[in-house]
């Protein structure tokens, strides 16, 4: 082969496998990914809570972003694991979030913590980390995807510094997301009334932006 033709062949390997690298990605998290209809809190959506509509919540702006710089749509996986928050300590991983691992994904985003108990103590703070890098190495398995961790939109040291401790120790690259719930304009409050407080403490259009731009900008 010559000379040439062989530095063709490393260009055109090179691009086909940056153009690939993300075209199976997997949203990890709790309510802000997604959350499903339910009456007695007045959302109707099944989408990210408060979004306004599903193409406005960080998930489908992350995708969008990530469509329009590869020229194709990834295929998404977008799961709820609040029962994981509640109780991460001998959550059965394997059995639980099969699916999730089955899928292989190339590019993990793990955003969660809002629904994870206080840590009262350096224990809980430990079993936290622990559970969190069990979970991400199970989806990670013999690959290398990227995977990203953000922290909490509602910030907490101690639960921030157990995810990043997490990201770190599998090799992930850690988002810091902790200013945008000290702007009030960041919550669905902010644009609109809600009857449920719960669901106008969640970040509403322009906090879903922020969250998505954090999460395209630390994408290697």
């Amino acid at each position: 082969m010559s000379y040439h033709r062989l530095l063709f062949a490393l260009v055109f390997a090179c691009v086909t496998v940056q153009a690939s690298a993300q075209t199976k990605v997997l949203f990890l998290g709790n309510s802000i990914t997604k959350h499903g209809p339910k009456k007695d809190i007045d959302w109707s959506g099944n989408w990210g809570m408060a979004a306004t509509a599903e193409a406005n919540d960080y998930v489908h702006l992350v995708t969008k972003a990530l469509t329009e710089k590869a020229g194709a749509a990834p295929e998404v996986m977008v799961k709820n694991i609040a029962d994981f928050e509640r109780a991460y300590a001998g959550y059965d991983i394997a059995a639980k979030l099969k699916d999730a691992i089955e899928f292989k994904a190339d590019l993990i985003i793990l955003a969660i913590g809002e629904n994870v108990p206080a840590l009262k103590t350096a224990e809980d703070k430990a079993k936290l980390q622990a559970s969190v890098t069990a979970l991400l190495n199970a989806l990670k398995a013999d690959r290398k995807p990227t995977i990203l961790v953000r922290s909490c939109f509602w910030a907490n040291a101690a639960k921030d510094e157990a995810l990043q401790q997490a990201c770190t120790e599998v090799g992930g690259i850690y988002v810091n997301i902790s200013s945008l719930g000290k702007d009030e304009a960041n919550y669905g409050r902010s644009e609109r009334p809600y009857k449920h407080a719960g669901v106008a403490n969640h970040p509403g259009d322009k906090g879903m932006a922020a969250i998505a731009a954090a999460l395209v900008k630390a994408l290697p």
